[in-house]
């Protein structure tokens, strides 16, 4: 892993196993299907190569590709986990409250509230519980990732019942300052548009008449004559999720350096200002590759492959099995979570969203080491997981390894050697060469030398994982700040942030 970048935290890589059961929604589905529909941080190509390689396992089992999953069954996935990297700017504890047992903290821009997705030790409850000492604390109301500012943790469930209490009749009263585009209105401006979340795996919300109902005041601060954008109050009355962002979308001041819902090529030139075309609609249209992609025969969406040889016994099937189309290659997948038929602009904007992401993620790249090493890379140590515990004592996500050591790394994993690409192709060629087992793998992965600190692309020696440059810590954030809750504990503010100072100005390409 390359060494952090300035303002960054950075945990290097660790396997993890990861267990659930069987959602209503994936039952009586291939498994291959519901792993890359539900899941969009990796492409067709690797998904499938995961499942052949063996690490995932239903009940205990390994499974295949097209495992029709059941009832009760129970998933168990191993990932080697390359968390983000999140910003180093500290958590300040504002206010701990022993005696009625609440503590009241300033969260930065760019780390989660909990464990999710790719997210589990760069989280706020991780870092509370590791570097702060905190044994438990809860979480009653939740900031976006990008969303800095004030939250009110209970260390106790007395608390927590209490203030739980508070957020869910409203009587918390909410106030947010934010920095937007354009010169905003004077006087209150209120937005009472109802919203809905139509793409899960995007977090993508709308306003959409069957959403639900949302409210919010705004307030300009002040006008910035040399950015064109205004700092203003913001006051919900409801929580939503990404309310304050989407109804400034609504209004047609955005965030100003949202990635969602400020980017121009994601939502054309309206920016989503009056909402989008809400009429249902059948349209979809296969992935595309990345412009720079453009050219490559092989779409790292899609599973076919050439037609197979002609002694292969049962041949039909084989062809069939190769031809058949998930929905994630012919773009069905979209619309497959929302509660809603999406109507064609929500489909493009969906669309365009994925398309930028996996961009950015580049997962065409795996074949410079996978497939060049022309095979299936196997488990590359012993992933074995202990046994589920009794079926009183079921917990998600909570598997362990048999081997202690990695149990061990994954709440303190090392700092990993960098492979360069010639040396992850020719470590790839070898394992797959030795294994005689579909499952075997090496003891211990053989650790390349040190990559040259001009290479320009540089992979994980356990799973070859191109490892990508580093962020710019001023871009893990958004222009969206917490800054003052009133409850029936007190009322608890923070200091305006940075952004928010006249004449701010910021990279804004």
């Amino acid at each position: 892993m390359p060494a952090a970048g300035r303002g960054l935290k950075k945990i290097p890589p660790y396997w993890y196993p990861y267990t659930t059961y069987a959602k209503q929604r994936w039952i009586g589905r291939e498994l291959l299907e519901v792993v890359s529909t539900e899941f969009r941080d990796r492409s067709m190509e690797y998904y499938r190569y995961a499942l052949d390689s063996g690490v995932t396992t239903i009940n205990g089992q390994v499974a295949s590709p097209n495992h029709i999953i059941q009832n009760g069954d129970r998933m168990e996935n191993v990932v080697h986990r390359h968390e983000p990297p999140v910003t180093a700017t500290p958590i300040r504890i504002l206010l701990e409250d022993k005696e009625r047992e609440f503590i009241v903290v300033d969260k930065p821009g760019s780390i989660p509230v909990h464990a999710s997705g790719r997210y589990h030790r760069n989280t706020l409850v991780a870092i509370l519980m590791s570097d702060f000492g905190y044994e438990k604390v809860y979480t009653v109301n939740r900031l976006d990732r990008l969303t800095s500012g004030l939250m009110i943790l209970p260390t106790s469930s007395d608390c927590a019942r209490k203030l739980t209490k508070e957020f869910v009749s409203g009587t918390v009263r909410k106030e947010y300052v934010a920095r937007v585009n354009g010169r905003f209105p004077d006087g209150d401006v209120i937005c009472e548009q109802p919203l809905l979340t139509v793409d899960r795996q995007m977090g993508l919300n709308i306003v959409h008449e069957e959403g639900r109902n949302a409210k919010t005041i705004f307030n300009l601060i002040r006008y910035d004559e040399n950015t064109d954008t205004s700092v203003i109050l913001c006051k919900p009355t409801t929580g939503r999720s990404h309310q304050l962002r989407v109804h400034l979308q609504y209004l047609g001041h955005s965030i100003s350096n949202d990635p969602v819902y400020g980017d121009r090529r994601i939502w054309g030139e309206k920016m989503g200002k009056g909402g989008i075309d809400t009429i249902p609609s059948d349209e979809r249209t296969a992935p595309a590759p990345p412009p720079h992609l453009a050219n490559i025969q092989d779409n790292p969406e899609s599973l076919l492959r050439e037609p197979p040889p002609d002694d292969i016994e049962d041949i039909e099937n084989v062809v069939i099995a190769r031809t058949k189309l998930l929905p994630r290659e012919t773009g069905e997948d979209i619309g497959m979570g929302s509660p809603v038929p999406l109507s064609s602009e929500a489909v493009g904007v969906i669309t365009r969203l994925r398309n930028m992401k996996d961009e950015a993620e580049d997962w065409s790249r795996w074949r410079d080491v996978i497939f060049r090493a022309k095979g299936t890379l196997r488990a590359p140590r012993d992933l074995a997981l202990k046994k589920p515990p009794p079926g009183n004592k079921k917990q998600k996500n909570k598997g362990e390894f048999v081997n202690e050591q990695l149990n061990a790394a994954m709440k303190d994993p090392a700092e990993p050697v960098q492979l360069t690409t010639p040396e992850a192709v020719s470590i790839a060629g070898e394992l797959i060469a030795a294994a005689s087992d579909a499952n075997a793998g090496p003891e211990q992965f053989p650790q390349g030398p040190a990559a040259e600190p001009n290479e320009k692309q540089l992979y994980c020696p356990e799973c070859y994982l191109p490892l990508h440059p580093d962020p710019v810590p001023e871009k893990l954030y958004i222009f969206l700040h917490a800054l003052r809750y009133t409850t029936s504990l007190g009322t608890f503010e923070t200091e305006m942030p940075a952004w928010s100072a006249e004449g701010f100005t910021w990279d804004m390409s």
